[in-house]
């Protein structure tokens, strides 16, 4: 884009080459526009990362949007949680009325300028010709108390940024008890706040930092057992976001209307042989078949078929309580790795050097004497 000789080439060769009045074109399109998002490494400082398409399909999948129930990113980005909504609720569209349906209740807010405009070319290219429920704005500089019963949402999904810092004044838009300039937790008092009595669920990506954290954080987790169905964490292991972070992560699903009665946490493994994620071996959607496998069906009725496993257990709302809500819960199942003592390790590491020593002595001089025996 620095170059406008290249830009005008770059037009020119879309214009002559992609047909978008043909669906396949515009399909063939979209994914090479996904493609582009995905190598986009401009992770800035305030924790905004692209979030892998197999964490943002997983979320949509089990989260089950339905035609006509509004679906809102509060902090978009370039668009993806909404553009896989999209492409879940296709199905579900047979007409005219149902497109401009579709259209209406896909809402988005993003602050910065470019992922802006590039979440609004996403939508467009996944057929959202108008796409103006994607706003430009900062969705934490209303207060809290002008959002009122038309603004409440059926359905958020969203990876908030965490690890950044709002502006001063912005924290006065929130109650006391949420007062903070955190801007992960400033977003998690939104969003509880906007979703709808009863119907309102949400899946948002959160670091382990919010689990464990106190202050703020303790007044969050509080209010989301008491006022919501905590229902299931799927904690994410390390390099999920490779190569923007290394901070783990954890996917909260919450339903609002019904206090917590348990927690359910379910690991994700890594796939066999692999150590971590990273950009040459990402994380890939069928991966997650193993949850939907054991999630169960949709609502509190359906997922009342869950089994403990090694991978999945769960943990009362008053065991949380007593924690002093920490949910930062660690798998009884997991196997755990005994690292010994430091000594013992060093005294170890110490007569292996010596023997290698050895070894490499000896072997110099039977080569040395190999080669005094041919001379």
């Amino acid at each position: 884009m620095k170059s406008g000789t290249l830009l005008r080439q770059v037009i020119n060769a879309i214009e002559s080459d992609v047909d978008f009045n043909s669906s396949s074109d515009r399909h063939l399109f979209n994914d090479i526009y996904e493609k582009i998002l995905a190598n986009l490494q401009s992770a800035g400082n305030a924790g905004e990362y692209y979030t892998p398409r197999a964490v943002t399909r997983f979320m949509v999948d089990i989260l089950n949007p339905q035609l006509g129930e509004s679906v809102l990113d509060p902090a978009c980005g370039t668009g993806g949680f909404l553009t896989c909504t999209i492409d879940h609720l296709k199905a579900q569209v047979k007409t005219a009325a149902d497109r401009t349906t579709l259209q209406d209740c896909i809402h988005g807010v993003e602050k910065k300028p470019l992922p802006h405009m590039l979440a609004m070319t996403n939508l467009m290219l996944h057929g959202i010709d108008v796409p103006s429920n994607i706003r430009h704005d900062n969705t934490l500089s209303r207060p809290l108390k002008d959002y009122g019963p038309k603004n409440r949402i059926d359905i958020i999904v969203t990876n908030p940024p965490f690890g950044g810092m709002e502006e001063d004044g912005i924290e006065n838009n929130f109650p006391r008890k949420y007062q903070t300039r955190e801007t992960a937790d400033l977003f998690m008092a939104l969003i509880m706040h906007l979703l709808k009595h009863d119907t309102g669920r949400a899946a948002v990506v959160l670091p382990d930092g919010f689990l464990f954290g106190e202050g703020t954080k303790t007044n969050l987790k509080r209010e989301l057992l008491k006022e919501f169905n905590l229902h299931t964490i799927v904690r994410l292991p390390k390099g999920v976001f490779a190569p923007y972070t290394s901070i783990a992560t954890n996917v909260l699903f919450f339903e609002k209307g019904e206090p917590t009665k348990d927690v359910w946490f379910f690991e994700h493994p890594y796939p066999d042989g692999y150590k971590s994620y990273s950009r040459s071996k990402p994380l890939d959607i069928k991966e997650f078949n193993l949850e939907k496998a054991w999630w169960g069906g949709a609502g509190a009725n359906g997922r009342k078929s869950r089994k403990t496993t090694e991978n999945a257990w769960k943990i009362s709302a008053a065991d949380i309580a007593a924690r002093n809500y920490n949910l930062d819960c660690k798998n009884p199942h997991a196997v755990e790795v005994n690292h010994r003592d430091p000594a013992e390790l060093m005294a170890e590491y110490q007569e292996i050097t010596r023997q290698l020593a050895e070894a490499q002595h000896a072997l110099k001089a039977e080569l040395m004497q190999a080669l005094g025996g041919k001379a």
